[in-house]
């Protein structure tokens, strides 16, 4: 770790740098809060090689959310090659406590963060501006996708530029299809997904999916809250459809029914809502078997093979 705290003292121009002790990070990262000569920072250290491309999209993903306003977290600072191998990324620092007296206010908070690319759009349409994507969070986006690749753990996900969300959403589960063969070389997945996929258009009749900025990873470990109010964080960011967001929050607990009652408030259900929710489970499951290993096969199965069934 001196290398690594060499470097820190180098990049971020501090004579001070005291490890607080305040562990955290993950179970995919390591993190230790430092105190340096301008405050309190949080670092985050993985050792990987793709540890670099994961800390660049977490990074972005952070100023994406951080520019629309509407929700808190921390402040990115820097990214850098880790001299020990991997990669470290510096944040603001939190003293990050459980989601409990502001979880209504989260869900509100979320709800205005999904919509608010679409009030992006109006405001475009009035105005006549030019649409611009890369780079521009502060624009109305009208495509679904990220300007670089960002990971759900340490999987990167495929964010080039689609016009479909139907089109986008079969390819991240493609990828995963394609990741459980190389990984475990089982193919089990791949006739039930090659039944599936051609139908999964049939759970979006009638409904008008605008892209929304989604922090990509919304379980109970991700969010929390300090004295001023409730923090997102470790996000996997994309534009995506604002459904996806919803289904792994309610798969792993953590969030109570003031944080969907007001989340719903704002941003209401549309028809064929649950139908859709076992559908973005079903990649979370995927996910975590890709991740974790074959304890999630079964619930990956099970899910894929009902709807399946259901729109075949």
């Amino acid at each position: 770790m001196d290398g690594a705290e060499d470097l820190l003292k180098r990049e971020l121009g501090t004579k001070t740098l005291r490890n607080l002790g305040k562990a955290g990070g993950g179970c995919i990262n390591k993190g230790s809060s430092y105190e340096t000569d301008d405050g309190i920072i949080f670092v985050k250290f993985n050792a990987k090689p793709e540890a670099l491309r994961m800390f660049e999209g977490e990074f972005a993903s952070l100023e994406a959310l951080r520019e629309t306003g509407q929700v808190t977290v921390p402040k990115p600072v820097k990214v850098m090659r880790n001299p020990n191998g991997g990669a470290i990324l510096v944040l603001e620092y939190f003293d990050i406590q459980g989601l409990s007296k502001y979880a209504a206010k989260l869900g509100e908070q979320m709800a205005r963060l999904h919509l608010h690319n679409a009030e992006l759009g109006k405001l475009a349409k009035k105005s006549e501006q030019s649409i611009h994507l890369q780079g521009q969070y502060s624009s109305y986006v009208d495509k679904f996708g990220f300007p670089i690749v960002t990971c759900c753990g340490y999987i990167p996900q495929e964010n080039g530029w689609m016009e479909s969300w139907v089109d986008f959403f079969a390819r991240k589960i493609e990828q995963h299809v394609n990741l459980a063969e190389e990984k475990y070389n089982d193919r089990e997945a791949r006739p039930i997904w090659s039944s599936l996929a051609p139908n999964i258009h049939k759970m979006f009749k009638d409904i008008e999916i605008q892209p929304a900025l989604l922090h990509g990873d919304l379980w109970g470990g991700n969010v929390g809250e300090i004295t001023e109010g409730p923090v997102i964080f470790d996000p996997a960011s994309f534009y995506g459809h604002n459904e996806y967001e919803m289904a792994i929050s309610s798969m792993f607990g953590g969030f109570s029914k003031a944080y969907y009652t007001s989340y719903y408030q704002v941003n209401p259900k549309q028809p064929g809502y649950d139908e859709r929710q076992d559908l973005y489970q079903m990649f979370h499951y995927f996910n975590h078997w890709n991740h974790f290993g074959g304890g999630y096969k079964t619930s990956t199965l099970r899910v894929m093979k009902t709807l399946a069934k259901k729109y075949a």
